[in-house]
């Protein structure tokens, strides 16, 4: 395998937001528009997302596994009319699934597993 490259660190929270390594880039803690509500978080973490994977030189076309972290699960309703509009019908995986996060305001997180060859 080749060096991995760790694309952006957080010094504060002591873990970085985007690794590649190999052919495969991970994307963790996407989070946007906190505090606004649950479509505009969504599409704000699809914003992060997407910011994050241009700094590996990739799209959203490259995303092959997403984890949605939800605060109240019946805001997956909300998700697969995000995820039509920004994919463009190239879907990667994905599982939802509830958390607590730092602070209430924020109910939307991705984390996610890009494929770069």
């Amino acid at each position: 395998m080749s060096e991995i490259k760790r694309l952006e660190v957080d010094e504060f929270w002591a873990d970085s937001t985007i690794i590649e390594a190999g052919d495969y880039v991970f994307v963790g803690y996407c989070i946007g528009n906190e505090g606004a509500d649950i479509t505009a978080q969504i599409h704000g973490a699809i914003d992060v997302l997407e910011s994050r994977l241009k700094l590996a030189g990739l799209s959203l076309d490259s995303v092959v596994k997403m984890d949605c972290l939800f605060k109240d699960i019946e805001d997956l309703n909300y998700l697969s009319d995000v995820i039509k509009e920004r994919f463009n019908g190239k879907y990667p995986t994905r599982k939802a699934f509830t958390t607590d996060f730092i602070r209430d305001s924020i109910r939307f997180q991705i984390d996610a597993i890009a494929y770069k060859k």
